[in-house]
């Protein structure tokens, strides 16, 4: 049983500027991403409808409609940053930058919007540089507590900005990694990223770029969370919107395809040539245009109709198919493409608050990794696409019994 959609709001108006948003489409009702449930549960299972569209004024492109913020982020939230080695290094890595460059300053202060289980600030921590993160996952901010981490659990926004700016003062850098997308209320963030934010701080965010979403269809970026995608162009414009200016950009290869948005108040920093590169490589690609978008769409239903042949063909061939990674973004494949266990019997996952759950909306089991090689299936539905490399290097034993890959980003393929 699944509830309606009484308690969305509908938007058909850009949330940041008020001009009309044009969907580009639309994938159908869709649970919560990260709402695993107990096989005993009988309760009714929130559904929403995942529709996408850009805004003719700013070129945000958007969610067409607001998934309540406590359905999705609340004390049981599963997901936690540091699960891949090679995002505790990105991480730890960048903590570091800051502290050579931004905090090398008399009594340094960091705020981190959505710093989850304090996998960035842990480094800021042990450096004993003054922080703060703010984080409304209560599990998730519990486990940074407990590694020594600061933090404050409710959600980023105006008030909250000026309560933390009357404590702790200033801050000399405000960042983000994946979470500023989430926020629907953006407005919100931006007052109180110009409450808090030192009068030459830096504000920056860190989030899945549009311009590789469309590259390489992968349409399963687009789920509850992920409310904007972002663009240069979009960024450029919201941030002057509230008197800031996009200053840097750096490419980063994580998560299929990311930005770092270095963002400050207008005049305070040189704008770094990068910028205004990439916003004219936008412009003459069309990446918000009407036809790109179009075509995004056409390439994302013959991905549905790829991968749904491929598994029924396996299925009737008597292959084992299962899934690897029960990721937020596996949510929009599997209720898109209409996956249920009879195509994909269970999902391997290292997340142990997923572990006997059931996959929101498909209703597929999920196992502990230690079940992969029990036996080894004829192949694996890689959702967790993002970290190929490492998986695959962990999984190595698999491929060595003669197991192989179905990927669907940028096209349905077997590896």
């Amino acid at each position: 049983m699944i509830t309606d959609v009484r308690d969305t709001a509908g938007m058909r108006e850009c949330r940041l500027c008020g001009q009309p948003v044009r969907e580009f489409f639309d994938f159908g009702r869709q649970p919560v991403s990260d709402a695993f449930r107990d096989p005993a549960d009988r309760s009714a299972e929130f559904h929403y409808d995942l529709a996408v569209g850009v805004c003719g004024g700013c070129a945000m492109v958007q969610q067409s409609h607001e998934v309540p913020r406590t359905r999705m982020f609340h004390a049981d939230y599963p997901y936690r940053s540091s699960g891949s080695a090679f995002m505790r290094d990105h991480f730890e890595a960048f903590a570091r930058r800051l502290l050579e460059t931004e905090l090398a300053v008399h009594d340094p202060f960091v705020v981190e919007i959505g710093s989850n289980d304090g996998v960035m600030l842990r480094t800021i921590a042990g450096a004993g540089v003054r922080h703060l993160g703010v984080e409304p996952s209560g599990g998730a901010a519990d486990t940074a507590r407990a590694c020594g981490v600061r933090v404050l659990t409710e959600f980023f926004q105006e008030d909250s900005a000026r309560r933390i700016r009357a404590e702790d003062g200033p801050a000399d850098v405000i960042y983000s990694a994946n979470t500023v997308s989430h926020i629907a209320r953006l407005d919100s963030v931006f007052r109180g990223v110009d409450a808090l934010l030192a009068p030459d701080g830096l504000f920056v965010v860190e989030d899945r770029y549009l311009g590789d979403i469309v590259d390489s269809t992968a349409f399963d970026q687009i789920y509850d969370e992920h409310f904007y995608l972002f663009s240069v162009e979009s960024v450029c414009t919201v941030s002057r919107r509230f008197g800031f200016e996009l200053v840097d950009i750096t490419r980063l290869p994580v998560h299929g395809g990311t930005i770092r948005f270095t963002i400050a108040r207008a005049g305070a920093r040189p704008v770094a040539p990068v910028v205004g590169e990439l916003l004219t490589a936008e412009h003459a690609r069309g990446l918000a245009d009407h036809g790109t978008l179009d075509r995004f769409a056409v390439r994302t239903r013959q991905a549905r109709a790829d991968l749904v042949g491929l598994l029924r063909w396996l299925r009737d061939e008597g292959r084992v198919v299962v899934g690897y990674g029960a990721t937020a973004k596996s949510a929009t494949v599997t209720n898109f493409c209409g996956i249920g266990p009879d195509l994909v019997p269970y999902i391997c996952d290292s997340t142990p608050a997923k572990h006997g759950k059931l996959a929101p909306g498909s209703g597929i089991p999920v196992r502990p990794p230690a079940a992969f090689a029990d036996p080894y299936p004829d192949y694996a539905l890689l959702f967790a696409w993002n970290h190929a490399e490492e998986i695959m290097a962990k999984e190595h034993g698999f491929a060595a019994a003669g197991g192989r890959w179905i990927r669907y980003v940028p096209r349905v393929h077997i590896v």
